[in-house]
């Protein structure tokens, strides 16, 4: 492979150009901007590559950009990607424009760069390189690129449906991964899925003034003690059979854990997020049991009334709160959205209106998969250190649409960071890194690609 390492490091700023390109166009899911742009400018950049490439639509969801490469064995790899970012707020943090990508001490800096046009494009111009160098492609390489993922995949589920053929795979390469603090690579074979709702308190038909609130009821105050019913101050939730799906780790995954655990740098985390413990004083194999194996219940935002400078005396009309559950292997979202209505009903808050706003379920590939040994053999020569491999990751994706309901093992890994500000401010990864991963995609099309079967 050092013929196609070389092309890669002679072609460096051409490849940070080609993520630039893609950066500088604004996707916002949640805000609904730009995604038609971006679509077209990913099918392009996926034609200019030499891949076949379709934009699929579906009526009220985002373009689904499909582009396939040939190669010569009869294994095909499915790269998973979106196209999607989040929010750029607040911007005022922001030191350089969000969608002007800026290079800046070795790091790249820009809405999207992380999370995840990064790796989309590191993998794309790892197949990119591999053509140009060796002519062929040892493994077929569909990409399948969405573009609402950061808002729960919404709509992936019906492109599923419609569309298989277009989904099914001997193994793949899920959209996110990087390095640890001691800059060494994790892969992941799972993640955790989600249950997020909005929970809407409603009182008068309008805002009032505050001196109301001794005859009409302020649905702040019942959106809170609402919320007060759901988790209690050790960090256990009280939903009703909200833990009846959960399993402990096997003795084999707690095992993995305590090899985890052995490498990893709890203190460096905590300098980094600003702490001086972690919750509930938990560390080590603990730690990490909780992080990865318990579900979550968070409020992830709360509004009512008026929040601007100075004061203002108002009783609100209306409260809303924004709560995702995080899931494990087993617990499926629909039936925690029932446990949920349930539960508040159960408690005397059957007003409050429950709205839907992402469901996914957890998804796990099996540790002793083809592409889980190769992907982790390419980390080892590429990196020159030992992957760590973790069962799954905390966070969700769209990972039981796209690979368990078709049995395709996938793992995650890319190239971020522990300071890539994902989803905050400044969201960046390093040159050195984004190289590293696309060499590492590279072996990985080398080394599948001889795997018959």
């Amino acid at each position: 492979m050092r013929d196609v390492f070389d092309h890669i490091d002679r072609h460096a700023q051409e490849y940070v150009a080609e993520l630039a390109r893609l950066v500088r166009q604004p996707s916002v899911a949640a805000q609904g901007v730009g995604l038609e742009e971006c679509a077209r400018l990913v099918a392009e950049m996926l034609g200019e590559a030499g891949a076949r490439v379709r934009v699929y639509r579906l009526p009220g969801a985002a373009p689904l950009v499909y582009g396939e490469f040939p190669g010569r064995s009869r294994k095909t790899l499915l790269v998973y990607e979106h196209y999607d970012v989040q929010p750029v707020e607040p911007l005022e943090e922001w030191e350089s424009d969000p969608f002007e990508p800026e290079v800046r001490d070795g790091r790249i800096f820009g809405r999207g760069v992380a999370d995840t046009k990064g790796n989309l494009v590191a993998r794309l111009c790892a197949v990119r390189a591999y053509r140009q160098v060796r002519g062929e492609l040892p493994v077929t390489v569909k990409f399948l690129v969405e573009g609402e993922e950061e808002i729960g995949s919404p709509n992936l589920r019906r492109y599923a449906d419609a569309y298989p053929d277009l989904f099914r795979a001997d193994g793949c390469l899920w959209e996110s991964g990087g390095k640890d603090h001691q800059d060494v690579p994790n892969l992941y074979l799972g993640v955790k899925g989600i249950c997020y709702v909005e929970l809407v308190a409603r009182g008068a038909n309008r805002d009032l003034h505050s001196s109301m609130a001794t005859i009409v009821p302020n649905p702040a105050w019942r959106l809170v003690w609402a919320l007060r019913t759901l988790k209690d101050e050790n960090e256990r939730v009280l939903i009703e059979g909200f833990y009846d799906a959960v399993e402990e780790p096997s003795p084999q995954e707690e095992e993995w854990l305590r090899r985890i655990a052995a490498g990893r740098d709890d203190a460096a985390l905590l300098r980094d997020l600003g702490l001086d413990r972690f919750l509930l004083d938990l560390s080590g194999v603990e730690l990490l049991k909780r992080h990865l194996y318990q579900p979550t219940c968070t409020i992830c935002g709360l509004v009512a009334g008026y929040g601007g400078e100075g004061s203002k005396t108002v009783l609100p009309k209306a409260a809303r709160a924004k709560i995702d559950f995080r899931l494990v292997p087993r617990q499926r979202a629909e039936d925690i959205l029932h446990k949920l209505r349930a539960h508040l009903a159960r408690h005397g808050f059957a007003d409050l209106e429950v709205v839907p706003m992402g469901l996914e379920d957890p998804a796990r590939t099996p540790p002793d998969s083809e592409i889980v040994r190769v992907v982790a053999a390419a980390a080892r020569e590429v990196y020159g250190k030992e992957p760590v491999i973790y069962p799954m990751m905390a966070a969700t994706g769209p990972m039981d649409v796209v690979c368990g309901r078709f049995g395709t093992p996938a793992v995650g890994t890319g190239v971020g960071y522990p300071g890539t500000n994902v989803h905050a401010p400044n969201e960046n990864i390093r040159i050195r890194d984004y190289l590293e991963g696309i060499k590492h995609v590279a072996l990985v099309l080398e080394r599948f690609g001889t795997l018959e079967g």
